[in-house]
């Protein structure tokens, strides 16, 4: 992916035929199916690409074992189905994950063992594997630091488990491989209007501040939770449809969840199901589900959230953990479509997605998950197509393999097996440059060629961008990623022609902002 032959397209193609707002899991799929179907299809995102809360996910691929419990069979059936289209289109970014819940009752086993048999049935040929009663041995084999006190045992059910931010990159060059452009920090700031309908957009780039209009003949709306604000900036006296919910994570050391199994906490005190994750030498315990009627861009874990993350952890593990062992803290919003009637509690609201069409042909895209960015992709352009006029053209996406699904048979190294064939170019770039083998911190194994190749190959600007998203450092480790900062921002200023005050300037920036992530 190239930014500057990017927005050159951008500024030249008279007219497109999808333009996509919003670069996060929703808005790719959107722009990878009208892609994949052959129409002349952009996608622009105002900062990174999975900046907000798609980069900020439990990391499941998953049909939501809590969704079975309320009874939304369809919506448990139709992730199941998506979980198991992804571990064949991206087998590079996807991996099982098994999941025991532990029983401290004699009748827990057969309740959630049964029921977990039936979402295993849900899934059908897209299964992964069968789940399986476990005995109290079994269990704390599988996780020794479990509280012994009363365990009887356990269930054992596999879900799936990614990488959110890779996937979202892998998502952007598979848009580039099928003919579209997908470009971030391109900020839409209006409307262009013909005879009462929306016929495209201006933007402004914001890496060099230059104006872009952009002519398109269906303009789809993929904000997330800024929803409301483009429908808005579209019609003024547009209802919101959007009740905000923010998920909390803490991130932890390995050694409280060893071994390759996470732990499910079928209920807490909210109603939620609580996940303590084994993902890349790390632990990730979360979520929350707290309604909030504020959006930050940059989302905060409440002190609240913490406590209640904690003291739910407490109740399953022997080692005691406290805030001095998180290494990282993080938090997403999620846009779920509020009904007309709507009580405020965020967690009873459902995960389904809704498509909104305006009097002036805005195509909104709202609600979902992760898991069905797919589907919902499918739904939105088959909407565009009749809202536009299009040719009818049929999805193409479901057997599609994702940018880097092919490795041509060749040996890759597993610390670079997101990255697919293309970790092919990442050797490459490590064996004719010693230096760039080299590890951006003792604690991990990321490679300063990754650096090179996220801003390269990735539209990576920032140091932000290269710890948060394109390796996941910040995410894991706050404090490690500040320690590593200097040498990617020296990275940077050589790529991209900078001098050592803008370095200095940038690490300083990019602290800041790793603060954010310190409990």
């Amino acid at each position: 992916m190239n930014r500057s032959a990017a927005i050159d397209r951008l500024n030249s193609e008279k007219i497109w035929d999808i333009l996509v707002i919003g670069g996060g899991a929703t808005g790719l799929g959107c722009a990878l199916d009208a892609a994949a179907r052959g129409f002349k299809t952009a996608l622009i995102e105002r900062s990174d690409f999975a900046q907000g809360t798609s980069s900020r996910s439990t990391k499941l691929v998953h049909g939501g074992v809590r969704y079975l419990k309320q009874g939304n069979l369809s919506l448990v059936r139709g992730a199941l189905k998506e979980r198991g289209l992804l571990k064949q289109n991206a087998p590079h970014l996807f991996d099982d994950q098994s999941f025991i819940i532990p029983s401290y009752n004699w009748y827990e086993k057969f309740y959630y063992g049964t029921g977990l048999t039936f979402y295993d049935a849900l899934a059908g040929k897209l299964g992964i594997e069968k789940t399986s009663i476990l005995s109290r041995q079994e269990a704390l084999e599988a996780i020794p630091t479990l509280k012994t006190e009363n365990l009887r045992g356990g269930v054992r059910y596999y879900d799936g488990q990614f990488d959110d931010a890779r996937m979202t990159i892998a998502l952007a060059q598979s848009i580039w491989d099928q003919g579209g452009v997908a470009l971030n920090y391109v900020k839409a700031e209006a409307f262009i209007k013909k005879n009462g309908k929306i016929v495209g957009i201006e933007a402004t780039d914001i890496e060099s501040g230059e104006s872009v209009r952009v002519h398109s003949k269906a303009v789809i709306n993929a904000t997330g939770v800024f929803s409301d604000s483009l429908r808005q900036l579209d019609d003024p006296a547009s209802p919101e449809i959007i009740q905000t919910s923010q998920g909390a994570h803490i991130v932890l050391p390995k050694k409280f969840v060893p071994g390759n199994s996470a732990i499910m906490v079928p209920k807490t005190s909210d109603g939620r199901v609580l996940f303590a994750i084994p993902w890349k030498d790390s632990v990730i315990v979360g979520t929350t589900d707290t309604p909030m009627d504020k959006i930050d861009p940059n989302p905060k874990p409440l002190d609240q959230e913490i406590d209640f993350i904690l003291e739910n952890a407490r109740r399953y593990l022997e080692t005691g953990v406290d805030r001095k062992d998180i290494r990282s803290v993080y938090a997403g919003l999620r846009p779920l479509v509020k009904p007309p009637k709507s009580s405020g509690n965020t967690a009873a609201l459902s995960r389904d997605h809704t498509i909104q069409i305006s009097n002036t042909g805005l195509i909104t895209i709202a609600g979902g998950k992760w898991t069905t960015f797919r589907k919902m992709g499918q739904d939105t352009i088959d909407r565009a197509i009749e809202v536009a006029g299009l040719v009818t053209k049929p999805c193409q996406t479901r057997a599609l393999a994702l940018h880097g699904a092919s490795s041509n048979g060749e040996a890759i190294p597993e610390n670079w097996r997101m990255y697919g064939s293309d970790a092919l170019k990442l050797q490459k770039l490590a064996s004719d440059n010693a230096e760039l083998n080299e590890e951006l911190h003792p604690d991990f194994s990321y490679k300063k060629a990754e650096i090179v190749f996220g801003i390269r190959e990735e539209m990576a600007l920032s140091i932000e961008d290269l710890l948060s998203r394109r390796t996941r450092i910040l995410v894991q480790d706050a404090k490690a990623a500040m320690e590593a900062a200097p040498a990617v921002a020296a990275i940077l200023a050589k790529e991209q022609g900078r001098d050592e005050t803008w370095a200095r300037n940038a690490v300083e920036e990019f602290k800041q902002t790793a603060r954010e992530f310190l409990p």
